[in-house]
């Protein structure tokens, strides 16, 4: 079963840009290495650049261990936690119960 995880948190104003340069260096990672990552997606709040969300949909627990346990996510977590405001990442799965497409 699929598996489908938010990832959210605030950096610093001063932060944006670095986190931003992680994230594009991050993706050819994720899109060249991680076939079980069925789904990446990073976005910045339009109303607050300081808030950024992720979302995946990891194939099974195996993807989802490999991605947490690649030296691509050591590096992408050691630029975005210097630049951390209001607390850390927050990680919620959800099981999907209604979608388009189906």
């Amino acid at each position: 079963m699929p598996i489908q995880t938010v990832a959210e948190y605030r950096v610093k104003k001063s932060g944006v840009e670095k986190v931003k340069r992680a994230i594009a260096d991050f993706l050819p990672y994720i899109r060249a290495e991680e076939p079980g990552t069925r789904v990446y997606a990073a976005w910045q709040a339009i109303d607050d650049p300081t808030r950024f969300v992720h979302f995946f949909i990891f194939e099974d627990e195996a993807a989802v261990a490999a991605h947490a346990n690649s030296a691509a996510v050591k590096r992408f977590e050691a630029a975005y936690r210097p630049e951390l405001e209001g607390g850390p990442v927050v990680f919620t799965d959800f099981v999907n119960v209604g979608s388009k497409p189906e």
